[in-house]
C-alpha cells in the first residue's frame, strides 16, 4: 500500500496497554486524513509487551514492530522509528494513550506549511508534581534553545520525515524535536490537544529524571548547535 504517514508508537513495558493501543489507532486509521500505518518499537521491555506486539502485528496489517536487544531509552526508540520510517510523514505517540489518536489530523492541517507540527497539553491530568517539573523543565529548555515551544514533552508530534531522519542520535533527544528542526532551518508550530489521565501501566520518569536530565541535556544541545552543518546540494549528476 502506498502510505503517506507512520506513526510511532515507543514502548517499553506497557502491556496493560497495548489492547487499548491497538484499538485505538485501528480507530485513528479510519478518520485519517493521510494513509496511516503503524510503527511499535518495543525498547527491550521485560513484561509480556513483545508477544502482544507480535499478536497485534499478525492480525493488523497496517502494523509493523522492530525491538530493540536490550533497553535503550526513549529517545533512542524515537530515532530508530526515524530511520526505519519510508513514508514522506512521521510522527509519534505514548503507548500510555494520555493524549488521543484522533489529534493527529489537527496537526496534519499545518504540516504543509511547517516542517515539525507539535501538541501542547491543554487542561493536563497529571499531578501537581509531575505538571511543575514539566513547566520548570520547559523553562530551562526554552532558556538555552529559544524554540518558543511551551511543551516539548508533549508526546503527539508531526514531523516531514526527511528533517527527522537529519536529527543526530543523542539521549534527550525527545525534549529537542522542535530545536533541532530549527537548526536545519525549518518550521515549528505548537497546537493545542487533548490530555488525559493515565489508565494503565506506571510512569517510566521520575521528579529527578524529569528536571536533571533536561537541564544536563541543554548544555548537550548548545555543543550540538555550536557544531551543527547544514548545507544544500545544486547539482546531482
Amino acid at each position: 500500500m502506498n502510505y503517506n504517514f507512520t506513526i510511532i508508537v515507543p514502548v517499553y513495558n506497557e502491556e496493560d496497554n497495548l489492547i487499548r493501543v491497538e484499538q485505538a489507532l485501528l480507530d485513528y486509521i479510519k478518520i485519517a486524513t493521510k494513509k496511516t500505518k503503524i510503527l511499535f518499537v518495543n525498547d527491550g521491555s521485560k513484561d509480556q509487551s513483545q508477544e502482544l506486539i507480535e499478536a497485534i502485528c499478525s492480525r493488523q496489517t497496517d502494523f509493523t514492530f522492530i525491538s530493540f536487544k536490550e533497553n535503550r531509552g526513549l529517545s533512542a526508540a524515537i530515532k530508530a522509528g526515524f530511520d526505519c520510517a519510508d513514508t514522506e510523514l512521521v510522527g509519534y505517540i505514548d503507548s500510555d494513550l494520555q493524549t488521543a489518536p484522533e489529534d493527529f489530523n489537527l496537526l496534519l492541517e499545518h504540516i504543509g506549511e511547517y516542517d515539525l507540527v507539535t501538541g501542547v497539553r491543554a487542561n493536563r491530568k497529571d499531578s501537581f508534581v509531575k505538571n511543575m517539573s514539566s513547566t520548570i523543565a520547559n523553562g530551562i529548555r526554552r532558556a538555552f534553545t529559544h524554540d518558543g515551544m511551551d511543551d516539548t514533552g508533549c508526546p503527539l508530534k508531526v514531523i516531514k520525515t526527511d528533517y527527522a531522519k537529519r536529527i543526530p542520535m543523542f539521549k534527550g533527544l525527545h525534549r529537542f524535536l522542535p530545536a533541532m528542526i530549527l537548526l536545519q532551518e525549518g518550521k515549528i508550530i505548537q497546537i493545542p490537544v487533548q490530555h488525559f489521565p493515565r489508565i494503565a501501566g506506571t510512569a517510566k520518569f521520575g521528579l529527578w529524571n524529569r528536571l536533571l536530565g533536561p537541564l544536563m541535556d541543554c548544555f548537550a544541545y548548545l555543543w550540538m548547535k555550536r557544531k551543527y552543518i547544514n548545507y544544500s546540494i545544486a547539482k546531482k549528476g
